[in-house]
């Protein structure tokens, strides 16, 4: 007979003789698991797809709101910025000369309304089933369909070489620290989000900046993907129009070391 551990004492019952076994504990919590997951799938989800409930928020809902929200900030600034402004006109104590200068450097910087003869240039996406509309040239790829950052840049610095004034670009006013950046098929401006098709309008010489943009390198390669694959491009004269100013901050913001 043997001395194991593992062996039964003489005497005892079937049931003490039966060996614990893991394996059915183990199937018996990831079944427990499986009911609990069941469950509160069930309960998040309250009878609707959880994939496709319009109810939940996505990260697209997300930026427009914020977009919204920014978009009121702007408007709420500007109109204290008026506000403060009036108030400082009533008796601030200086000359006429510094007024002049004060008013002079606020039109430089674009914190005012600017009026004079422009023209607007429109930018669209080409429609997603276009083909090559000249020999010679590839059928396209996505990318040759739709706006880029670069092209938006173009138009912009094609205008201020131009001599615009005053540029906005949808319905702000862009200044010296404003940055025209795209993430995938939409424009990021000063907190706010926009989708084709993009206008862009400037204050100045008509002729001078229809020249300037003739002339852009840049726009001139943009041109060949307006003509072969159907890229939107329109410059029309707007007559006179009024830029609103920048209502935004115009203080200098940069990173600073962590002490």
């Amino acid at each position: 007979m043997s001395n194991s551990a593992d062996s039964p004492a003489a005497g005892s019952s079937p049931a003490r003789r039966r060996r614990f076994r893991p394996v059915r504990v183990l199937t018996a919590g990831v079944f427990a698991l499986a009911g609990l997951l069941f469950f509160t799938s069930f309960n998040t989800a309250k009878g609707t797809n959880i994939r496709t409930d319009s109810s939940l928020l996505k990260l697209s809902d997300l930026i427009h709101e914020r977009s919204r929200n920014n978009g009121e900030l702007d408007e709420s600034n500007a109109a204290l910025r008026h506000e403060i402004e009036s108030l400082a006109e009533r008796d601030d104590g200086s000359t006429k000369a510094e007024d002049d200068k004060l008013a002079d450097l606020e039109k430089k910087a674009g914190t005012q309304k600017l009026t004079g003869e422009a023209i607007t240039v429109t930018l669209d996406d080409a429609p997603p089933d276009a083909t090559a509309k000249l020999p010679g040239y590839p059928e396209p790829q996505p990318d040759y369909l739709v706006i880029h950052q670069q092209d938006l840049q173009a138009v912009v610095n094609a205008l201020w070489q131009g001599g615009a004034r005053g540029i906005k670009v949808m319905d702000q006013r862009l200044i010296s620290t404003s940055a025209v950046r795209c993430v995938g098929n939409t424009l990021i401006l000063q907190g706010r989000v926009y989708s084709p098709p993009y206008k862009i309008t400037a204050v100045g010489d008509p002729e001078k900046l229809k020249r300037a943009l003739a002339e852009a390198p840049a726009i001139q390669n943009y041109m060949v993907y307006v003509n072969v694959y159907g890229l939107g491009w329109k410059v029309e004269d707007e007559g006179t129009v009024t830029l609103p100013g920048y209502p935004g901050a115009v203080d200098l913001h940069y990173a600073r070391p962590v002490a």
